[in-house]
């Protein structure tokens, strides 16, 4: 799915400014994830990370650097799971919300 140049920069503005909007990004990247839609999920976590974070900010926290970061996030990433899920853990915090799995 290509998304258009003025859908991205709405969608960044309204990321930047609408804490329950970022979190409903993370979290619907989260489950996408979990669903087994990788290459969706990373996509929506890449576009939540462009919007809220940065790649550069990312990098500090995680000391992952920002190209093995834009990799592991692109359409041909493949993230080991140790640094995904410390990726989503940084996240998290940053949000102040804490995700949860439940069977059901």
């Amino acid at each position: 799915m290509t998304l258009t140049r003025a859908f991205r920069t709405t969608l960044f503005d309204r990321a930047r400014q609408d804490a329950d909007f970022r979190r409903a990004i993370l979290k619907e990247g989260i489950d996408t994830l979990l669903a087994g839609d990788v290459d969706t999920g990373k996509a929506i976590l890449r576009d939540y990370i462009n919007a809220a974070v940065g790649f550069g900010e990312l990098a500090e926290a995680t000391n992952i650097p920002a190209k093995s970061l834009m990799r592991m996030f692109g359409p041909k990433g493949n993230p080991r799971a140790g640094n995904l899920f410390q990726v989503i853990r940084l996240l998290q915090d940053r949000e102040g919300i804490h995700l949860e799995v439940i069977a059901s």
